[in-house]
Order: C-alpha cells, then structure tokens, then sequence
C-alpha cells in the first residue's frame, strides 16, 4: 500500500510541476520573442544612422567645395583690376571718354 501512495503522490507532483514548467518556458519565449525584436530595432537604427552619415558627409563634401569656391571669389574681389574687369564685362561699364559698341551675335545671323 505505500508503494502505491508513493506512487500517487508522484503523479500528483508531476501534474503540479507541468504547469509551472509550462508558464516558465511561456515566459521564456516572451521574453526571447521581445529581445529578437529590440535587436531588429537596433539593427534598423545602426543602418538608418549609416544612411545619414553619409548624407551628411555629402552635403559637408558641397558645402566645403562652396566655401573653397567663395574664398577664391572673395581673394579675387580685392584685386582691383579684377573688380574693374568684372564690371565692365559684365555691367557694361566704361571708363570716361570711353565709347561701348554692341556687335552682333552670330546666333542672331540670318541663315543664307
């Protein structure tokens, strides 16, 4: 008769631990399920951080050329004979007792 008790009560235990053993391999799989997602997350950010990185390097490389290109303007604005040439190319200035002749463009040549 012990024997058979023993062997009832550990049915009993074993019934008793399934469940517990069931929750606690549910709340693994949870929390293996939120971690896999936080790391997806992550990726995602690195390689969205990636991509502005190199626009940024991008713009910084335009800007820079700007910036090289108005430093060569401005070096060239404080030459005065450039000033002058500047002006009389392109604002049509003249010196005093000078005369201005508009000649004609070859675009505006009649076709023979």
């Amino acid at each position: 008769m012990s024997n058979r008790n023993t062997t009832v009560n550990r049915k009993k235990s074993k019934r008793k631990a399934r469940p517990v053993v069931s929750l606690f391999m549910l709340g693994l799989f949870t929390l293996g399920c939120v971690l896999i997602a936080l790391v997806i997350k992550e990726v995602y950010t690195t390689f969205d951080l990636w991509q502005s990185i190199e626009d940024t390097e991008i713009e910084f490389e335009n800007i820079s050329d700007e910036n090289d290109y108005l430093t060569a303007q401005r070096d060239k604005l404080k030459d005065p004979n450039y000033v002058e040439d500047y002006a009389r190319g392109n604002y049509m200035l003249s010196r005093d007792g000078e005369t201005i002749f508009y000649l004609p463009s070859d675009e505006n040549k009649p076709s023979e």
